[in-house]
């Protein structure tokens, strides 16, 4: 156990103080992106997923290393299939935020903003993140389905299953937020959610998402409102890539689908306006966001905004909420 206590404590500590020396780098290099719920649109540093892949990947190499260099246990092959993906997905985030195609924006400083790989192209670039795990077989091919029982998927767990799970969860993810410290904040319950449930349940999955969920914790003190980094592709690729591993080294596929179903609700309400709607609001001149569509709704958090006009800071909270009640569903018996 002090092994991943302090695997976490170098995880946050890393994500802490790596942060604000990323701010300046990303500033400078020019990978920035538009605070749009801003009056003023502030040019923000993005990219901030780099930020927690080094938290991640830091407490992951210690814990291994603690394992193996103090306690005698021989490193898990699967926490290395899991860095590699993280690895992986983290390249491929930062190559989606750093994209050179650009248009001109209505800042101070007339900047190019970038706009970012076509919506399509999303799921076949993370697809590799997927390899690693397939390669090891991670994983059990025993699956219990609802209303028909166990089944072994044998082969194709590793060669559909895994794949569909890597790439559904990164892209999943991605489809909701826009909002200064929605997707850390929602990171940090689910991944805390999934940390402690593998940890009541001996899952080797608690070890990456608490680790993961120190890391987020560490990101959200700059990202929450008024962020100072943006999370970029690279941190909504990064989480789904985390939960992907996570559950299926872990065995907790069920458990995942769960605490992930706000994003699952978020996939259906953005296909019904063929994933061209966007969850953003539109700024009133009280600062306050009022849907972007009228009554039609396309997200969460075009129900949200639908209730009441609400503040950038009111739209992050209430999503938390909503990922706290479903990320709250596993330890209520139900399972």
């Amino acid at each position: 156990m002090y092994a991943l206590i302090f695997s976490m404590v170098v995880a946050f500590l890393t994500t802490f103080f790596i942060t604000p020396y990323f701010i300046k780098f990303l500033r400078l290099a020019r990978i920035v992106s538009i605070d749009l719920h801003k009056r003023n649109k502030p040019v923000l540093p993005s990219s901030g997923g780099i930020c927690v892949a080094f938290g991640v990947l830091a407490g992951l190499l210690v814990f291994m290393g603690l394992q193996t260099f103090i306690q005698g246990v021989k490193t898990n092959a699967s926490l290395l299939a899991v860095i590699s993906s993280i690895l992986i997905v983290t390249f491929v985030g930062l190559i989606d935020d750093i994209n050179v195609k650009s248009k001109k924006v209505k800042t101070k400083d007339g900047m190019n903003v970038k706009i970012g790989i076509p919506q399509w192209i999303k799921p076949l670039i993370t697809l590799p993140a997927a390899i690693p795990l397939m390669v090891i077989s991670a994983g059990e091919t025993t699956m219990a389905i609802p209303f028909i029982g166990e089944v072994d998927f044998n082969i194709f767990y590793p060669l559909v299953l895994i794949p569909i799970g890597v790439v559904g969860a990164s892209n999943a993810i991605n489809l909701l937020g826009g909002f200064n410290g929605s997707e850390a904040g929602m990171g940090v319950v689910y991944m805390f959610a999934l940390g402690i449930y593998g940890l009541l349940h001996g899952s080797i999955g608690s070890v990456i998402f608490l680790i993961s969920f120190a890391s987020l914790l560490a990101f959200l003190k700059y990202n929450w409102y008024p962020a100072k980094i943006l999370p970029g592709d690279s941190l909504t690729y990064l989480l789904g890539s985390l939960l992907a591993t996570g559950v299926i080294v872990g065995n907790m596929e069920k458990i995942g689908v769960i605490v992930i179903l706000p994003f699952i609700i978020e996939f259906f309400l953005k296909a019904r306006a063929k994933f061209k709607a966007t969850c953003l609001g539109k700024l009133r001149r009280d600062g306050k966001l009022a849907p972007p569509y009228g009554k039609k709704i396309y997200s969460l958090t075009h129900i949200l905004m639908n209730l009441k006009p609400l503040t950038e800071k009111q739209v992050t909270i209430l999503l938390i909420l909503i990922e706290i009640v479903f990320s709250s569903i596993p330890f209520l018996g139900f399972i």
